[in-house]
């Protein structure tokens, strides 16, 4: 590790950061009431209808990400497209409030519009920041991931409130609101001047090669955390039946968010005052969630109360490995993808990361049924994943050490 020494974070990080967090309690907040609301009294929809739209709206996101970051990269400008993305899906959040299936699906194609024209170009346009001073990428991403999970968090608590203790179109109109207050963020930042971007002096093959790798790597480690989420949420549900701890329902769905937060904060500290390189980071990411998995592996079927440190102990293991892994894939996409394109790249790593979600669904039934054959399943993906990053970086190291050996 070496200090960073005359990089620093600026305001516009922050900017950025906290438009997301607005964008992301928005978005979340509105999925956490869609179904709740086509079921309800207002549209009296079949559940498995709604489901099924709902289904429909995020794997639409996927596709219309692609079309959203085209548009950003080649035509309209990543600002400028974040902006009218913003606005379409406020309108899209406000068009629910219309009690009738027209108000339901205009608000659904708009959403899922705005949400691809706004999600790459603000991922870029974040990353477009750093692009001068790449030893805070890093740390720069994980403010932004950490921007996302509390907007995510809040997003879910405050529109499920107004949605089911007030009235659904307050949750809507709220929901419409934080996406405006995002906007109006957005509005005092800079335009990124893709002149001012110093080149590195990185071989194309190079720049290839670390591309396809996180495209890989993040496919991989959503896969795996879905798979192991069934054992998590298995767990979850037995350990909130039978321990003797004062902790609300919704407090045990929420603990991923409770260690996420401060150990995002510490990352954000330690990687903004020293730097080390994002695959040593991402081998630290998938060690620590083979780690994590295969403490799962020690609690029993039928866990009892004093298996419950061990449940902890992993959810904070997840959690440090996430934040090393998630956040720093953007980082590396953003280093080593032509800033003219980045929307672009950004927006069909979505690709892979949903293919490993469409295999995983077709098992879900059976993983379900067998969590601790998924737990295996995960330990077995991470701990190859970790020997190949540990090769891959003491390769590299030792190919570093030859072309430039020490002058003494």
């Amino acid at each position: 590790m070496e200090k960073i020494i005359n990089q620093a974070h600026d305001k516009y990080t922050f900017i950025y950061a906290l438009s997301r967090l607005f964008e992301r309690a928005s978005y979340y907040g509105l999925r956490s009431l869609l179904v709740l609301y086509m079921v309800g009294e207002s549209l009296k929809m079949p559940t498995e209808e709604a489901l099924s739209i709902y289904g429909w709206l995020t794997a639409s996101i996927v596709f219309s990400q692609i079309l959203g970051a085209l548009l950003g990269d080649l035509v309209i400008g990543n600002k400028k497209s974040i902006i009218i993305g913003g606005i379409l899906q406020a309108i899209g959040a406000f068009s629910f409030c219309i009690p009738s299936t027209t108000g339901l699906y205009i608000g659904i194609v708009l959403v899922v519009l705005g949400g691809g024209l706004y999600t790459p170009n603000m991922i870029s346009h974040f990353g477009k920041l750093y692009l001068n001073k790449t030893k805070l990428l890093d740390s720069g991403f994980i403010i932004f991931y950490l921007a996302i999970n509390i907007g995510a968090f809040i997003g879910t608590i405050l529109m499920g409130y107004f949605g089911e203790k007030l009235w659904w179109n307050y949750g809507f109109i709220v929901a419409g609101l934080l996406m405006l207050i995002s906007i109006i963020l957005l509005l005092t930042s800079k335009e990124i001047d893709n002149t001012q971007i110093i080149e590195k002096d990185i071989h194309i093959s190079q720049k290839i090669i670390e591309v396809l790798t996180a495209f890989i790597l993040v496919a991989l480690f959503w896969a795996v955390y879905e798979i192991s989420g069934m054992r998590f949420f298995d767990l979850e549900i037995k350990f909130r039946e039978i321990s003797t701890l004062n902790i609300s329902k919704s407090l045990w769905s929420s603990l991923n968010s409770v260690f996420l937060i401060p150990i995002s904060i510490i990352a954000i500290i330690v990687w903004s005052l020293f730097y080390n390189t994002q695959f040593i980071k991402l081998t630290i990411g998938f060690i620590l969630g083979a780690i994590s998995y295969g403490l799962l592996f020690f609690i029993p079927e039928t866990p009892s109360e004093q298996h419950l440190i061990l449940y902890l102990v992993s959810l904070l293991f997840l959690s440090i490995s996430e934040i090393h892994i998630a956040p720093i894939i953007h980082s590396i996409l953003t280093q080593y993808t032509n800033p003219k394109y980045l929307a672009i790249v950004i927006s069909l790593v979505f690709i892979p990361t949903r293919f490993f979600s469409y295999i995983v669904g077709i098992f879900n039934d059976d993983l379900y049924d067998n969590p601790l054959f998924s737990i295996k399943l995960g330990i077995i993906i991470m701990s190859v994943t970790s020997i190949a990053l540990i090769t891959y970086v003491f390769i590299n190291k030792k190919s570093s050490i030859v072309q430039h050996p020490s002058n003494s």
